[in-house]
């Protein structure tokens, strides 16, 4: 259900605004989407984890918030991100 450390840092990567960059908005939707990718598919086969659903709902309000605080910032920064990911909104 998590992800692993070589794929958070692949994600950093890719993601990293600056070097050494983990904590800007696009790292975060980054690592967040990841998980939320990763629970969906838990979800597949444990239908009834409700308790998992709530993190899961967190997750993804957590990431709505941020993709909305890139949009407030930069429209640009917004739809690359999104495009990238694979996000639909």
């Amino acid at each position: 259900m998590s992800i692993t450390a070589d794929k958070k840092t692949e994600l950093i990567k890719k993601f990293a605004r600056t070097e050494g960059d983990t904590g800007s908005p696009e790292v975060q939707v980054a690592i967040l989407t990841e998980r939320i990718n990763n629970l969906t598919e838990h979800f597949r086969d444990n239908k009834k984890d409700n308790h998992s659903r709530r993190g899961l709902l967190k997750m993804v309000a957590t990431r709505r918030k941020l993709l909305d605080y890139v949009k407030s910032r930069d429209e640009g920064r917004y739809k690359t991100l999104i495009e990238e990911l694979g996000i639909r909104r």
